[in-house]
């Protein structure tokens, strides 16, 4: 079957497609205001017409952007009577305890548009007071009138019995067709009321925006005669249908960057790399994961933006750490004659000052062309020329005239700047974790990333870095492996030693159904699938919950020295000690449903021996690393040209269509029997 991967980032538009059993790919400018152009014009570029493809997988930005640029639909929110401002409180605690600028998240739902309904549930699902139909019948038409486009619904605990949420959303439904209706339990089934309260509010706030979006997308592929199937890459590291993704457009929140750490995993098994921290470095952010035994980590919490004044996502999602560092990232001075790059970027339109759209603003791209990092006739295998005069000049006006700087000090202070920034996500997933950099290796990946990967490798003590075949366009490439998957949960509290056995297998039994119905839905068949469940346990008196592999409800119920023994192994494993003599509860049961695809054609890829697809004349040029008043004469290689076992000794830059690798003077590259580079650091003196 004919399949492509098409990821749209801020600044480029990724495809990579499996066509005829040979890979095909395609770099394009990002187009802001149609992103659907973006997938036209990769598609046109890669040669891959949609009537002989089986199946599209797509990855966005366009949920986490419109939330960091809070430009979503008018929300309303409807909540249990009493509870009108626990959105807006949030959490008691205080982040940044030292930070005299410090704010809490600020609601995406104004309190005018904040409701009130009568009823109550208990935590066992147990109707206390029932729903008044007739507040709602009201509300229905008060935010009408508002011109709301998208209502949140979260009941005090609906994810105990969501009859009263129903209720409310067939009423809300049937009086407003046009409103995007979201009830917090077709979202998420599990305990945490802010938490769910804002994850449900997150769904409605992107919903329009991504639900046209999607319209859009669709439309073009039917309208071009595409039959097959389209799946929406989700946060999870999973795909989804087009129709699920239309309803919880929350899910694909980093749909586009976990695509690439899904691949990254794939080829850390390959490699038979224990432990490793994916980096992928795009245009416009830079992303970091710690990727063990070949899976990125899944968190079941999330904060979009800052992590302390941004919004909570309590859902499971890769766990990945991002700064807005990238080729794109405009370097300022401020009025201290500080010199900072990022968080802004210059994004696809305008781009780079280099890109001759008559940008001003000197970003990371412009500063790697001056230091002669970036070839500029080969910029995206030839399509775009660079203009090095341009890029020169902004860095002298916005960074080398304000600080007294020559063109080349302030390219290389930009660019050290823009790797000390990126560094911080990788230590994040890394030291901050307690994990030794000193045993891990990087994968390095997106367009930007080989430039600046062994810079930071260095930085912080990372060993090896391998630049894996394809980084230009990595992400879409992961996209091609990734499977089939949803994620259920139900919140179950209780002792372990005393829980009803009755209760824990009909919350089995209910986890299993819905993973069941999913299936049916989007014709997923039963042989391929497969079911696992977890307990998220912990020690009495604990706030937060370590998820458990289980096998059966037994296990919970009756002997449960195995559970026991398993959680103090994850405990100490986590956090560096375990309390065996402790009682342990459960909070939440989860069904992890999965289903593998029927082709492997990417992963074998991946694998295959590798053959030098084109022939090249290798030359040299000057290249600046540390030093602006001395730089190095540099061999500059065409990596489709260089065979399996061909070994390399910086200084060098090897280029390729999609991306370049910088490396360092005393590095040692080696072309592996797949084609992949492993870039051994030389030792610091």
């Amino acid at each position: 079957m004919n399949i492509v991967g098409v990821d749209i980032g801020g600044t480029f538009t990724d495809l990579v497609g499996c066509i005829d059993g040979r890979i095909v790919t395609s770099k394009t400018s990002t187009t802001p205001a149609d992103p659907t152009r973006g997938v036209a014009d990769s598609l046109s570029l890669a040669q891959c017409h949609l009537p002989g493809l089986g199946e599209v997988l797509h990855g966005s930005t366009i949920a986490i952007n419109t939330v960091l640029e809070r430009k979503g639909a008018l929300t309303a929110l409807i909540t249990t009577k009493g509870f009108r401002d626990v959105y807006a409180i949030g959490r008691g605690n205080r982040i940044e305890a030292f930070n005299l600028w410090f704010h809490r998240p600020k609601p995406l739902v104004e309190r005018r548009l904040t409701f009130e309904v009568t009823e109550r549930m208990n935590a066992d699902g147990k109707v206390l007071t029932g729903i008044d139909t007739t507040e709602i019948e009201r509300i229905a038409l008060e935010i009408r009138a508002h011109g709301v486009e998208a209502v949140a619904v979260c009941f005090l605990h609906a994810y105990a019995n969501p009859e009263h949420e129903r209720l409310a959303g067939e009423i809300l439904r049937r009086a407003n067709p046009d409103l995007f209706v979201t009830l917090s339990h077709e979202i998420l089934r599990e305990f945490r009321e802010y938490e769910r309260t804002s994850t449900t509010v997150l769904n409605a706030f992107v919903g329009p925006r991504v639900r046209n979006y999607l319209g859009t997308l669709e439309s073009y592929l039917r309208g071009e005669d595409f039959a097959g199937k389209v799946h929406i890459m989700r946060s999870n590291g999973g795909v989804m249908s087009l129709g699920q993704a239309r309803q919880q457009p929350v899910s694909m929140m980093e749909s586009g960057p976990v695509a690439g750490m899904i691949g990254a995993g794939k080829l850390a098994l390959h490699l038979g790399l224990e432990q490793c921290i994916g980096f992928d470095m795009g245009g416009t952010t830079a992303k970091s994961s710690l990727i063990t035994r070949g899976h990125p980590a899944i968190e079941e919490g999330y904060v979009i933006g800052d992590h302390a004044s941004g919004q909570p996502m309590q859902l499971p999602v890769v766990d990945i750490v991002e700064v807005g560092n990238g080729g794109g990232s405009i370097a300022w001075v401020d009025g201290a004659g500080g010199l900072h790059v990022g968080p802004k970027s210059a994004g696809a339109d305008p781009g780079p000052a280099c890109y001759g759209k008559g940008s001003l603003d000197p970003v990371v791209t412009d500063a790697d062309l001056v230091l002669g990092r970036i070839n500029g006739g080969r910029f995206l295998n030839g399509a775009m020329q660079l203009d090095v005069t341009a890029a020169r000049r902004a860095l002298d006006e916005k960074v080398g005239h304000p600080l007294g700087l020559s063109t080349m000090e302030a390219a290389l202070g930009v660019a050290t700047i823009s790797d000390a920034n990126m560094s911080l996500s990788v230590r994040a997933v890394s030291v901050d974790k307690g994990v030794d950099p000193r045993d891990t290796a990087m994968i390095a990946f997106g367009g930007a990333g080989p430039l600046h990967a062994i810079a930071i490798a260095r930085e912080i003590f990372i060993p090896r870095v391998v630049i894996p075949k394809l980084p230009g366009t990595f992400s879409a490439l992961g996209m091609l492996m990734a499977s089939w998957r949803q994620d259920f949960v139900r919140t179950l509290v209780g002792r372990l030693g005393g829980l009803d056995g009755g209760l824990v297998e009909r919350v089995f039994a209910e986890l299993a159904a819905e993973g069941h119905a999913q299936m049916e839905r989007d014709g997923v068949a039963s042989d391929i699938a497969d079911f696992r469940f977890y307990a998220d346990l912990r020690y009495v008196g604990q706030e937060h919950a370590l998820a458990i592999p289980i096998t059966s409800a037994s296990m919970l119920t009756g002997d449960i020295s195995r559970v026991r023994e398993l959680f103090h192994l994850e405990h100490d494993q986590r956090y560096g000690q375990a309390a065996i003599d402790e009682s342990l509860e459960i909070v939440n049961l989860r069904l992890v449903l999965t289903a593998a695809r029927n082709d492997t054609i990417a992963e074998q890829w991946l694998t295959e021996t590798w053959e030098p697809t084109d022939t090249a004349e290798e030359s040299e040029r000057d290249v600046v690393y540390d030093d602006p008043q001395k730089p190095l004469r540099a061999r500059v290689l065409w990596r489709p040209a260089m065979p399996a076992g061909m070994e390399v000794v910086g200084p060098a830059v090897i280029e390729e269509p999609n991306s370049t690798i910088l490396i360092h003077p005393g590095d040692r590259v080696t072309v592996t029997l797949s084609g992949h580079l492993i870039v051994d650091l030389a030792q610091k003196a």
